[in-house]
């Protein structure tokens, strides 16, 4: 234990005496200052010129932009081609933007497979030429000429079609497609 206790007060001894010699401060005294002595002026340095020229993303003052050679980003690719001039009779109701599947088929393509009756509206179930099949009320369009349906009876369902004539008359073409009957 004696060995033990005089390691540690070594130790502390040793830790003191570091610490006084680390503590003391020593002031240095400047040397006494003679006439000043003016500095020689430094020779200015030119910085060198660029290897490259810098590029820089701001346009400068006074700079137009030139777009004339980009190309458009919201034009098509494909270009449009311009609906052929018809002189004889053209319909009146035909839509311009997409046409749905219901409008690509001729009026007379469509086979009436069933007619709801005695609901608030009538509605009919016509397939087309390819078989797909559409739940028709009064009102919608059908056919690749614009057709509206105007009438949905207990057996048929007309469809009314609107021509303007080379003279400038609206004449108008009601086509009736029936149901079939039972065997």
């Amino acid at each position: 234990m004696k060995r033990n206790r005089n390691s540690t007060q070594l130790a502390g001894f040793l830790l003191l005496l570091a610490l006084a010699a680390g503590c003391s401060k020593k002031e240095e005294t400047p040397a006494p200052a003679g006439p000043a002595k003016p500095q020689p002026a430094a020779p200015v340095v030119q910085p060198a010129p660029p290897v490259q020229k810098q590029l820089s993303s701001a346009v400068k003052a006074g700079t137009q932009l030139d777009f004339s050679k980009r190309t458009d980003p919201f034009k098509p690719y494909a270009a449009t081609v311009a609906a052929p001039v018809v002189t004889g009779e053209q319909p009146i109701g035909r839509p311009t933007g997409d046409l749905l599947p219901i409008q690509s088929f001729e009026v007379s393509k469509f086979k009436v497979a069933g007619i709801i009756a005695g609901l608030q509206e009538n509605r009919a179930l016509l397939i087309d030429p390819n078989g797909k099949g559409y739940v028709v009320q009064v009102g919608m369009q059908i056919g690749s000429n614009g057709g509206r349906i105007t009438r949905i009876t207990a057996s048929s369902v007309e469809v009314v079609e609107r021509f303007k004539e080379s003279s400038g008359r609206i004449k108008s073409k009601t086509i009736v497609l029936t149901l079939a009957k039972k065997r």
